[in-house]
């Protein structure tokens, strides 16, 4: 038997949305409140906050993958320094995960980072 790791050789994502971490925050908490949803739950990695958006599963999408190329359709973020596991404002829970052991998530977050607006701004 022959066991082949291949890891993903791109991510290609059509829209970045970059926030400021309390109005995105904000934003979460009002959405929450007026969806009456559950808790929010946000990926964390090396200082950037992001919530990726993914396309339908399709033949299309399926065949990229098979080629080891993921594609997104928007990946909203923001500069929020430090870890924190929960983060409650306005009547509204926001579940943050520590997912930097994944190599993909490190390589998204600096390149986040580096074209951040508001990086240096925040001192979350």
């Amino acid at each position: 038997m022959e066991i082949s790791i291949e890891p993903w050789k791109k991510l290609i994502i059509h829209e970045v949305i970059e926030y400021k971490f309390e109005d995105w925050v904000r934003q979460i908490a009002f959405s929450t409140r007026s969806g009456g949803g559950g808790i929010p739950t946000m990926q964390w990695t090396n200082g950037i906050v992001f919530s990726p958006a993914n396309f339908p599963t399709t033949n299309s999408t399926v065949e990229e993958q098979l080629k080891g190329i993921l594609h997104w359709s928007s990946v909203s973020f923001a500069i929020k320094d430090k870890f924190e596991k929960q983060i409650v404002k306005e009547n509204a829970t926001i579940n943050l995960v520590d997912v930097s052991v994944n190599e993909i998530f490190k390589e998204l977050a600096a390149s986040l980072k580096s074209q951040s607006r508001y990086v240096g701004l925040e001192s979350n």
